[in-house]
């Protein structure tokens, strides 16, 4: 079945059903926060999900849970929607203490990985299972499923069964079906991971759309870093159960607070210090001169150089920390070219915009610019 994605979702800001209107002038009331103290989660003696996890989440806020398999984020997302109990600590949600709450009767609903649809029924029955859970009468959940239908751009298709639909088509259906209970926290479990990468990139944007012109609390997983850079206003960073970071996409990415951060946003251009003094750090590519704003008492840790704050060229600026280097491949990526450099022994990775500039080649030797603004110190 093929879909107009592009315009469909250029089209949902045109009309919007009343529950989404009632969500807008209502948001800041609606919309909860999120509180977690001390949870701890152990599956058997020897499985740790999570240790100790201290969080909060702010009211309306899009914020995502990142990290790798096996990291406490799903586990997390569970206590949240009451799936899992913690071993200890609590939960609090718009200042109420919900640990013990069972899960229907907390004001959470969850968009699964799956999205969790019945291929039996139709889009029609599918959207209003919640409201009939919830005893709403039949010709208010009508009107209530014809609005969320129209929202969503899926009016025409409530008769059809749910299997008969693409996956952008699905994914959407489970999106509305979570939001027509009207809950204080969306909670979504990898919701886009099964698409193709093209209607994945363009449901991102439209459900950071849907968030902001709600005004709700979204909480999303994700093992993908860019999905939850262009998606979140702020990222928590898990591994091994605790949180290693919070902050905005471009604090994450670009200050990340350990080595394990820096690693799985992506950065390969980590060099382990092995003497520092006053703004100078001795690095195996040599001695670095650092901003003021890097400097500390630290002896150790690792050192960060992002791959896109490299000048390639003959001259560079005055101030510059300079290496020469020897270009040992080049990657062609449409957009940017990347570079493997080596300095001495040691492999340094540039990115470099492709707008015409001077390509280099294998085999060139260059000398590299590094702004001492640009270099990072990182905490073991």
């Amino acid at each position: 079945m093929n879909e107009n994605v592009t315009e469909e979702i250029s089209e949902t800001s045109t009309q919007r059903p009343a529950v989404a209107l009632k969500q807008e002038q209502s948001a800041n009331h609606d919309a909860s926060s999120i509180e977690m103290r001390r949870l701890h989660k152990r599956f058997g003696r020897d499985t740790v999900a999570l240790d100790g996890v201290d969080l909060t989440i702010q009211a309306g806020e899009f914020f995502t849970l990142l990290g790798p398999s096996g990291c406490g984020k799903t586990t997390l997302l569970r206590i949240l929607a009451g799936l899992e109990a913690p071993d200890d600590g609590s939960l609090v949600i718009g200042g109420k203490d919900i640990t013990e709450t069972p899960p229907h009767k907390r004001s959470v609903n969850t968009v699964f990985q799956s999205y969790a649809l019945f291929p039996h029924l139709s889009v029609r029955d599918n959207l209003a299972f919640g409201l009939k859970m919830r005893g709403v009468p039949a010709e208010q959940r009508l009107q209530k499923v014809a609005e969320i239908a129209q929202f969503i751009k899926l009016g025409q298709l409530v008769e059809r069964r749910v299997d008969q639909l693409s996956g952008g088509q699905r994914q959407r259906i489970a999106l509305a079906r979570a939001l027509i209970c009207e809950p204080a926290v969306l909670l979504l479990d990898e919701p886009l991971s099964a698409l193709d990468a093209g209607l994945r990139s363009q449901l991102q944007v439209e459900l950071k759309r849907v968030q902001k012109r709600l005004g709700m609390t979204f909480v999303f997983v994700t093992h993908d870093q860019d999905e939850a850079m262009v998606m979140s206003d702020r990222i928590a960073v898990l591994d091994g159960g605790n949180i290693q970071q919070v902050g905005t996409p471009a604090e994450v990415y670009e200050r990340p607070a350990t080595a394990f951060v820096a690693r799985f946003m992506g950065h390969e251009n980590l060099y382990a210090i092995t003497a520092s003094q006053d703004n100078w750090v001795e690095t195996s590519l040599g001695r670095l001169l650092l901003a003021p704003s890097e400097q500390t008492s630290a002896q150790e840790g690792w050192l960060l150089i992002r791959p896109e704050t490299l000048e390639l060229g003959q001259d560079q600026p005055e101030g510059y920390n300079c290496l020469q280097g020897v270009v040992k491949e080049r990657l062609y990526r449409g957009s940017r070219i990347e570079y493997r450099l080596t300095v001495g022994d040691i492999t340094l990775m540039a990115v470099a915009s492709n707008l015409g500039q001077r390509i280099h080649h294998v085999g060139d030797q260059v000398t590299i610019g590094v702004c001492p603004e640009d270099l990072v110190r990182v905490a073991f």
